[in-house]
């Protein structure tokens, strides 16, 4: 009753705006924006144009300022963390948004970005890169779709996601994001993440059919940006791509265009620089190119707290700065009453168009009403009686099992090692063995992720026990393998996300090197001294530099970030499903042949883009 009463109020409020019979639907949503548009204030317009943080700003402040957005940053979640917590959480703001004089709906947004990843039980699908190793849009698309599911069960209607980055620079922490180092894939797989969320162009349908608006991010070329050195020694986070315009087109703009063909709803705006320029105030990019030339007309948002980036003297002249380049909405978390108060006083002192202001809020409006906003302010699946919630569903995890299984790439097989016999019996070592934490990574409950059952799910020994019909012996730290048939050892990276996962050599307070840590060679020097036949599983967000440790391995299977299904390993080492994995990204020999890539000169690395063995 609270939500039919709610949708009866806002469509009186606009029913001036209702579209004409048999009037084409883009027509109808030019005209509904025009008409809402003639009746906002300024003050009204530049709170369309604000997006805050869920722990600084209330829903009474959602009343007051008018704010068009609300967001979560990691780890940042109401309660307990549970679905019903996070609906009634949504609906307050709504509530809030709704019963303004405009009536306009808000529309929240998450980092969904590998699955509904904020939430403790929800399905945690493979990081991107391990999907870029998969070569498959087909399972691309029914990951989106399940993550849209899970993400509106919940009362969210926009997700950050899919990163379309082209890691080319294996130092970059957030080269897991990305698909690939090749601009086709990273388009392909792209497109095809988009159209599993949104279910196509926006329009209103989505959210009744608990869709999402996609986010395309970030543009641009955040993942070509030049390892240098800063205060800390590097700098490759926010730093800058330096390219022509003939090869910033060709590997960083061009993964855009089928994710802009599609009708993505959003996109996001990188922290990094192109040529010198922060992309956050870079009109030529922003204006010109993606809404010019390329014809975007949804929402352009910047990155968190990005303003900051800008070089200026004050506050103020960075977001003129940032609105007149072409940004409509800002994200800022914490410091978002500023953001509007400078916006305010720079459009009255003439400092930004009004025009600009029209042309942002026209967007976001026309975002909202595309997805379904103003007839169903929350997706009836978040508050449905009696449906059961799509959240780590069955269905859903057994995709994401598949999806581990088909990520899977098999770099070596002496003597035809693997696949494993059930009946063998197997020692297990290493902690990302039996850790939902550490086989996750980054983005996983708390922005940065962390070891430990952080959610639900199943590890990779589970997964290799739940299978194996002989002993299975497990010890962390490699000690007792003498005396089995065979050793799986699990090795990889702590978890990280931007800024931490940067490559930092040693000696830093968290360092990470690209190599394992000198426990993790030990347990491998011990379960070798043993003389048992091993084979290495390297949980990873990208290639790491472990030549010495691959070549005294008799099977090496690189698994990524597999998220929350970790039997999806276990089934390809026992071979219920071949080894079906491409690199998506080439693996070096050393950090002196870092950044390497598919098509440079002198191409020699350790295994080339695309490789992957099988088992026949």
């Amino acid at each position: 009753m609270k939500q039919l009463i709610k949708i009866c109020t806002l469509l009186g409020a606009i029913a001036t705006a209702a579209p004409l019979m048999g009037q084409p639907a883009a027509d109808a949503t030019d005209k509904r924006v025009s008409e809402i548009l003639s009746r906002m204030t300024l003050a009204e317009k530049i709170g369309q144009m604000t997006q805050a943080e869920r722990k600084f700003a209330t829903p009474e402040d959602v009343k007051k300022y008018y704010l068009g957005s609300i967001l979560n940053g990691g780890g940042s979640f109401p309660g307990n963390n549970t679905r019903a917590e996070w609906v009634e959480m949504i609906d307050a703001y709504q509530d809030a948004a709704t019963s303004t004089p405009a009536g306009i709906p808000l529309i929240y947004g998450t980092d969904a970005v590998h699955g509904h990843s904020n939430v403790r039980g929800a399905t945690i699908f493979p990081h991107n890169v391990a999907i870029g190793a998969t070569r498959n849009p087909k399972l691309a698309r029914e990951i989106g779709a399940a993550t849209a599911s899970e993400v509106a069960a919940s009362g969210v209607h926009w997700t950050f996601a899919p990163t379309l980055c082209v890691a080319r620079d294996d130092r970059w922490g957030r080269a897991y994001e990305c698909f690939g180092e090749s601009p086709q894939l990273v388009g392909t797989l792209g497109r095809a993440y988009v159209e599993g969320l949104q279910g196509g162009p926006l329009d209103s349908a989505n959210i009744r059919h608990n869709k999402l608006v996609a986010t395309a991010k970030h543009w641009v070329a955040d993942g070509g940006t030049i390892y240098g050195t800063g205060d800390e020694g590097y700098e490759i986070d926010r730093g800058d791509t330096r390219l022509d315009a003939a090869e910033l087109e060709r590997i960083h703009i061009a993964p855009y265009v089928p994710a802009l063909k599609a009708g993505v709803g959003a996109v996001m705006v990188s922290y990094s620089s192109v040529n010198g320029t922060k992309m956050h105030e870079h009109k030529a990019l922003l204006t010109d190119k993606l809404k010019g030339e390329l014809g975007f007309d949804g929402i352009t948002i910047s990155d968190w707290a990005a303003l900051e980036e800008i070089p200026a003297d004050t506050n103020r002249e960075r977001v003129v700065r940032a609105v007149n380049a072409g940004l409509d909405m800002i994200m800022e978390p914490e410091n978002w009453r500023d953001f509007i108060s400078d916006l305010t006083a720079a459009v009255k002192a003439g400092e930004v168009p009004m025009a600009r202001i029209d042309d942002a809020v026209s967007r976001i409006l026309a975002t909202k009403l595309r997805a379904g906003l103003f007839d169903a302010p929350m997706a009836p699946l978040s508050s449905a009686d009696g449906v059961d919630s799509p959240i780590g569903n069955p269905e859903h995890r057994a995709l994401a099992r598949q999806a581990v299984r088909e990520s899977q790439v098999l770099l070596k097989n002496e003597a035809g090692l693997l696949p494993l016999k059930k009946n063998a019996r197997i020692f297990v070592a290493g902690d990302h063995a039996d850790n939902i934490g550490l086989q996750s990574g980054g983005w996983t409950i708390e922005w940065q992720g962390k070891r430990g059952a952080i959610t639900d799910g199943t590890t990779i020994l589970e997964g290799i026990r739940s299978l194996a019909r002989g002993q299975v012996t497990y010890n962390a730290a490699g000690e007792g393998a003498a005396g089995h048939d065979v050793a799986i050892v699990v090795v990889g990276e702590e978890p990280y996300a931007e800024g931490f996962g940067d490559y930092r050599p040693a000696p830093c307070e968290k360092c990470q090197p690209l190599t394992l840590s000198e426990p993790q060679r030990q347990m491998l020097a011990r379960v070798k001294e043993s003389g048992t036949p091993t084979v290495l599983v390297v949980i990873s967000g990208r290639p790491l530099l472990i030549a010495d440790e691959i070549a005294s391995a008799q099977a090496v299977v690189a698994a990524w970030l597999p998220g929350s299904e970790g039997a999806g390993v276990a089934d390809v080492l026992f071979g219920d499903y071949g080894p079906k994995g491409k690199l998506p990204v080439t693996w070096p020999r050393s950090l002196q042949q870092v950044p390497i890539n598919i098509g440079d000169t002198n191409y020699a690395p350790l295994f080339p883009f695309g490789f992957g063995l099988t088992y026949q």
